[in-house]
C-alpha cells in the first residue's frame, strides 16, 4: 500500500495578495486548475470523489488547486476582483512554484478567466481544458429571472441547498447537504458571495474566444443544471478548432459523473494517450472498515433469537447512517458485523473515531463491544481496537 499525505497548503503573492495554493505530483507537466465560484482547498479534500480526480490527475503531472483572491484561505479583499487581477493570480502562483508553461483547466465561471489568461499569455499555456464553462454569464437567464435566483441564493446561502444544482447525484446522501454548507461558507461570506455573483454576471469573454491559439478541449454534461450543455458547444464553437466531448450524464462538479471517460479525455488531450491506471489507483485509494462483534454467539444465546435479530437490525441501520455520512460505501452486512469502504484512511477513522455521540463506536453500545480493524497499516496504532 502507496502512503498518501494530503498535500501541504502554500501561499503565494500577487501583489499585496496573499493566494493559497497546494501542489499534488511531481510529473513531467504542470496543470493549474482554476475553481468556480465555491472554492476551499482544504476542505475540498472532505467533498466526495474530490481527492481521487486530484490523484488521478497527479499520477502524470505536477497539479496545482488555489483559491481565488477573496475566497477560501486567500486574502479576502474588499469589494470583488476583475477577471484581470484573477489572471495576475494564476502568474503570481506559477512562479512560485517555478512554472513556465502549463495545463489550465477551469472549471465553470473559473474558465472564463482560465481562456483570457490563455489568449493573454499564450507563452505560459501548453494547452486548456475548459469543464462546465460558458462564454457570457449573461446567456444563462434573462436579468428578471437571475435577480431572482441571486435573492434565493443569498436567502439560503450557507445551508447547503446549492448542492441540489451543482451535485444533484450527491443530494440525497446522508449529511451531503451539511457537508456542503459548511463548504459554502468556508468559500466567502455571504456579503462576499453576493459582489462576486454580481461580478460574474458581466462576464463576457465572447471577444476574446476567437483569438485563442492554444490547443483547446471543452467538456461538458449533458445533464448539467448549473450551466446547460447549450452552453457549453457556444463556447466550443466560438474557439477555432476546439474539440467538444459531451457526456450523456454527470453533475456540475468535473470530480463527478463518468470520471474514467473525463480522465482519459483529459489524458490523452495533454499527453497524446492514455494511460488505464485507474485500476491500480483505486486499489491505492480504497480503505476498509471491518467490523466484527466480539463473542456474538454468547450474546446471541443471552438474548434470545428475536431480541438479538432486532439488535442486528438496529446495528445495520444506524450503521449505513454512519458510513453514509463519513461518504463511505457500505459494501455489505456480514451477519454480526459489517463491510465498508471510504475514499482514504482519514475518514475511515474520523467514521470511528470522532465525536461520541454520532460516530461508528455507537453501534458498540448496542452490542456491547465491536471489534474495528482498519487498512492501510500505516495507520496510528492507537486508531484501532
Amino acid at each position: 500500500m502507496v502512503e498518501f499525505k494530503l498535500p501541504e497548503t502554500r501561499y503565494a503573492q500577487s501583489g499585496d495578495v496573499s493566494i493559497a495554493y497546494q501542489v499534488m505530483g511531481d510529473g513531467p507537466i504542470d496543470m493549474i486548475l482554476v475553481p468556480g465560484v465555491f472554492s476551499h482547498i482544504e476542505f475540498q479534500h472532505e467533498m466526495t470523489g474530490f481527492t481521487a480526480f486530484m490523484r488521478r490527475l497527479a499520477a502524470y503531472a505536477r497539479v496545482v488547486t488555489f483559491d481565488k483572491r477573496g475566497q477560501g484561505l486567500s486574502d479576502r479583499i474588499s469589494g470583488a476582483p476583475t477577471l484581470e487581477e484573477r489572471m495576475d493570480d494564476v502568474r503570481a502562483v506559477m512562479d512560485a512554484i517555478g512554472s513556465k508553461r502549463a495545463v489550465v483547466i477551469g472549471f465553470s465561471e473559473g474558465g472564463c478567466m482560465s481562456a483570457l489568461f490563455a489568449a493573454t499569455y499564450p507563452e505560459r499555456v501548453s494547452h486548456l481544458v475548459l469543464i462546465g464553462c460558458f462564454a457570457r454569464a449573461a446567456d444563462r437567464s434573462p436579468d428578471d429571472v437571475w435577480q431572482s435566483r441571486v435573492d434565493q441564493i443569498m436567502t439560503s446561502f450557507g445551508n447547503g441547498e446549492a448542492i441540489k444544482t451543482v451535485a444533484p447525484s450527491e443530494a440525497a446522501k446522508p449529511g451531503a447537504i451539511e457537508l456542503f454548507a459548511k463548504f459554502e461558507r468556508l468559500s466567502s461570506s455571504p456579503g462576499a458571495f453576493r459582489t462576486i455573483m454580481q461580478l460574474n454576471r458581466k462576464i463576457d469573454v465572447t471577444a476574446v474566444l476567437p483569438t485563442l491559439q492554444v490547443p483547446t478541449l471543452v467538456l461538458h454534461s449533458k445533464t448539467d443544471i448549473q450551466v446547460p450543455v447549450e452552453m457549453g458547444r457556444k463556447l466550443a464553437a466560438a474557439i477555432p478548432k476546439a474539440t467538444l466531448i459531451e457526456y450523456p450524464t454527470g453533475d456540475h462538479y468535473v470530480w463527478l459523473g463518468d470520471i474514467e471517460a473525463k480522465h482519459g479525455d483529459i489524458e490523452e488531450f495533454v499527453t497524446g494517450h492514455r494511460d488505464g491506471a485507474s485500476a491500480e489507483l483505486d486499489r491505492v485509494l480504497a480503505t476498509v472498515l471491518f467490523t466484527d462483534i466480539v463473542d456474538s454467539t454468547r450474546s446471541a444465546a443471552a438474548m434470545g433469537d428475536q431480541r438479538w435479530r432486532r439488535k442486528l437490525d438496529d446495528h445495520d441501520q444506524l450503521a449505513q447512517q454512519l458510513v453514509g455520512r463519513h461518504r463511505g460505501n457500505l459494501v455489505k452486512s456480514i451477519g454480526d458485523g459489517l463491510l465498508a469502504t471510504f475514499d482514504g484512511p482519514g475518514r475511515a477513522v474520523r467514521c470511528r473515531r470522532g465525536d461520541r455521540a454520532d460516530r461508528v463506536w455507537r453501534i458498540g453500545r448496542l452490542l456491547d463491544k465491536v471489534s474495528l480493524q482498519l487498512g492501510p497499516q500505516d495507520i496510528p496504532p492507537e486508531y484501532l481496537v
